[in-house]
C-alpha cells in the first residue's frame, strides 16, 4: 500500500494544494494531509483551525485524511506507516530547498520516498503567504482559496 504523507503548515489551504491532494488521491492509496504545529512560523489559524478547513476542502476525497504534528516529519512519517512524502513545486526556485529537505529525510528514514508534483497552471502562483496579505487588506481571495477557507478568512480580519 502507498501511503503519501503531504505535510506543510496550510496557513491557510489554498486551491493550489486542494490541487494537489486531487491529484495525489487518484495515483496512491492513501494521502494524508500533515499539518504542521510550527509555533516559529506564527501560523495566522491555530493547528484545529487548519486541521478543520484542509478536512473540509478534502471531505469529498474518502483516501484522504488530515492529521496535526508537531515531531519531525521523518517521525511522523514512520509512525504512520507510510511510504511516501510528497512535495509540491510551484517554481524553480523551490527546488533548491526542496532538494535540500528531500536529502535531509533520505538520510533520517532511508525507506521513504520523497517525491515532487507541480500544481496546475492556473494555481503555480498561489501561496498562502500572498492569500493572507491579500485577505488581510480586504481583497478578494474567492480565486485562491475554497469558500470555506475564504470565510474564515474574512473572519479573522473583520
Amino acid at each position: 500500500m502507498n501511503i503519501a504523507i503531504y505535510p506543510g503548515t496550510f496557513d491557510p489551504i489554498t486551491l493550489g494544494h486542494g490541487d494537489l491532494v486531487n491529484r495525489a488521491a487518484r495515483l496512491f492509496d492513501k494521502v494524508v494531509i500533515a499539518v504542521a504545529d510550527n509555533p516559529k512560523k506564527q501560523p495566522l489559524f491555530d493547528l484545529q483551525q487548519r486541521i478543520s478547513m484542509a478536512e473540509a476542502v478534502t471531505d469529498h476525497l474518502d483516501n484522504v485524511e488530515v492529521l496535526g504534528f508537531s515531531i519531525l516529519l521523518a517521525e511522523f512519517v514512520q509512525k504512520q506507516n507510510a511510504n511516501i512524502i510528497l512535495r509540491g513545486l510551484r517554481a524553480v526556485s523551490d527546488f533548491e530547498y526542496e532538494f535540500q529537505l528531500a536529502n535531509m529525510n533520505r538520510v533520517l528514514a532511508p525507506n521513504i520516498e520523497s517525491l515532487f508534483l507541480t500544481p496546475a497552471e492556473q494555481y503555480s502562483y498561489i501561496s498562502s503567504t500572498l492569500v493572507r496579505e491579500i485577505a488581510s487588506l480586504n481583497g478578494d481571495v474567492s480565486k485562491f482559496v475554497h469558500p470555506i477557507v475564504e470565510r474564515a478568512l474574512k473572519e479573522r480580519f473583520k
